[in-house]
């Protein structure tokens, strides 16, 4: 049987959110939030709805300001400092990873967020539809952070036994937290009651770490993403930025990714 929905966006063209990600203005479901909010016209009308199609020569508006046509996908890593926020632009007047950047770099959304203490490795792409497949879950691309954290537990040998828990995952504050691999850093010195440790997991829920941590008893005083699928850190200063080329991002991204990547 013929996916309905399927024959239609043949028919009509791509909906609305989707080409707005493609364009870089956002990842699918906040182009879909952008356009509740009355932000986006096609063809000089306001569009009121997501499930808007848009055809070749439709012309699209984001707070008045006209979409050009798609562009290669480019993949930037970059190395987020704490104290900064990951949106477009922030209410309170905090300062955006985006007000940072260099101005010769095209319209970016980052792939996920980072917490605003939260430092290390972002990716930023011009493409919302592959930042939402690196986001996605079911992708399985593992995120890995050094993480600190402090409190007088019994050392380092109770805090060993309580991370190799996280294996099994765990529901707290009503939300439930799918399998972690943590460990104790090795060959590490510990300051006091503070300890380094490594924690890779695929998930990425809002402020996961710093909640699962919570609730073995610790918390945390430094996170850095160190790790996000085949990309890392390394030695990046913090604010640098490395863009990808497009041959690495195809070799190193899984097959059903790479298919999403434009040039």
């Amino acid at each position: 049987m013929t996916d309905e929905k399927e024959t239609d966006n043949s028919e009509r063209g791509d909906r609305i959110a989707k080409v707005m990600a493609r364009l870089g203005v956002a990842s699918r479901r906040d182009a879909e939030k952008i356009i509740a909010e009355g932000r986006v016209s096609l063809n000089g009308e306001t569009v009121t709805t997501p499930a808007t199609f848009v055809k070749a020569g439709d012309k699209i508006e984001v707070d008045g300001e006209k979409l050009g046509r798609q562009q290669k996908t480019r993949l930037f890593l970059y190395h987020k400092p704490p104290g900064l926020i990951t949106t477009a632009k922030d209410p309170e007047g905090r300062t955006t990873v985006f007000q940072t950047l260099p101005s010769n770099l095209p319209r970016l959304i980052s792939v996920g967020r980072l917490d605003l203490n939260t430092e290390g490795l972002l990716l930023l792409t011009n493409d919302g539809e592959l930042s939402r497949a690196l986001e996605l879950p079911s992708t399985g691309l593992e995120r890995t952070y050094r993480v600190r954290v402090y409190g007088d537990y019994g050392g380092e040998d109770v805090l060993a036994k309580k991370l190799e828990k996280l294996k099994k995952g765990l529901f707290w504050k009503g939300v439930r937290y799918g399998s972690i691999q943590a460990s104790v850093d090795e060959q590490q010195k510990a300051d006091g009651h503070n300890y380094w440790i490594t924690m890779t997991l695929t998930e990425g829920k809002n402020r996961e770490i710093r909640n699962v941590l919570e609730a073995i008893g610790y918390k945390v005083s430094r996170l850095i993403r160190v790790g996000y699928g085949p990309f890392e850190l390394g030695e990046m200063n913090r604010e640098e930025i490395i863009e990808i080329t497009t041959k690495a991002m195809k070799s190193m991204l899984p097959e059903d990714v790479a298919k999403k990547i434009s040039g």
